[in-house]
Formats: C-alpha cells, sequence, structure tokens
C-alpha cells in the first residue's frame, strides 16, 4: 500500500481571464512544450468564438466543457475468467481532464484550416451540446447504463 497521496499541483491562473482552468486546457493543448502556441492557439480559438457566436467567447467555452464533462465511466475487471465493464463515477478532477483531452481530441481530428479554427468550431459544437466530444460522452454513459446490472462488482 501507498504510504501518502501526492501532494497537489497548483495550477497558476491565466493571464488574460484569470482562470487556473485554462491554464489546465492550454496545458492539455500543448505539443512539445511550447506554451506560448498553445496560449496563441487557444485566445485565437477564443477570437474566432467571438466573431461567428457573438457571445462571450469564455462562457460558451466554459458551458462546451460543462456539456462535454462525463458523470460515469466503465471500468474493465476480471472476475472468474470473465471481463466484466463495471459502471464507476468519476471523481471531479478526472472529470475535468477527461473532459478537456477529449474537445481537444475531436477538435484534432475535425477537417478545416488551422488548429483555432479547429478547437472554436468544436467548442461551438459542444456548447450547444453537439458535436463528437459530446458524442463520445454520451456514448459512455451509454456503456454504463447498458452494464448497469454489474455496478454491484465496483473495484
Amino acid at each position: 500500500m501507498r504510504k501518502r497521496k501526492p501532494k497537489q499541483r497548483v495550477i497558476n491562473p491565466d493571464p488574460k481571464f484569470g482562470d487556473p482552468v485554462v491554464t489546465q486546457f492550454v496545458n492539455n493543448l500543448m505539443w512539445r512544450g511550447k506554451k506560448g502556441l498553445a496560449y496563441q492557439l487557444f485566445y485565437d480559438a477564443l477570437d474566432i468564438i467571438q466573431e461567428k457566436t457573438g457571445e462571450n467567447p469564455h462562457e460558451t467555452w466554459q458551458k462546451a466543457l460543462n456539456n462535454v464533462y462525463p458523470q460515469v465511466e466503465v471500468r474493465s475487471k476480471r472476475i472468474g475468467g470473465a471481463t466484466f465493464q463495471i459502471p464507476i463515477e468519476i471523481r471531479p478532477k478526472r472529470r475535468t481532464s477527461v473532459g478537456m483531452k477529449w474537445l481537444i481530441k475531436y477538435a484534432r481530428l475535425r477537417s478545416g484550416k488551422g488548429m483555432a479554427e479547429k478547437l472554436a468550431a468544436e467548442i461551438i459544437a459542444a456548447s450547444k451540446g453537439e458535436g463528437a466530444a459530446v458524442k463520445k460522452k454520451e456514448d459512455t454513459h451509454r456503456m454504463a447504463e447498458a452494464n448497469k446490472a454489474f455496478a454491484h462488482f465496483r473495484v
């Protein structure tokens, strides 16, 4: 058994909105340690959202994230030679990071010119409750619902 839990790292707020969640998102967006470029992409995406929707881009982004956050996930557990998919509620920290990673992943998979445009398009879609990231969340919830019978095997 472990001696103790590792202490939580403090994430500094971002320069524009003063929001640590933005910094966490940018850290997930970053490739090869290029944080300046990641911030630039994120802020450009927010500018595109501002142009297209005319709404507050920060609020649109938060709404999109809330629509992507999963409540439950399935974990595999081997019991007596059979592997069961067991639905488990997700801790808030993991919920946040999984939601962000899905949003970024499906933004990267989109077709379009430039990451900022693709990210903006995915955020707008997610804020309306559509798009690939929201579909992934719904599929995950459907899987958990289908395997509710195995919930008593909780890990």
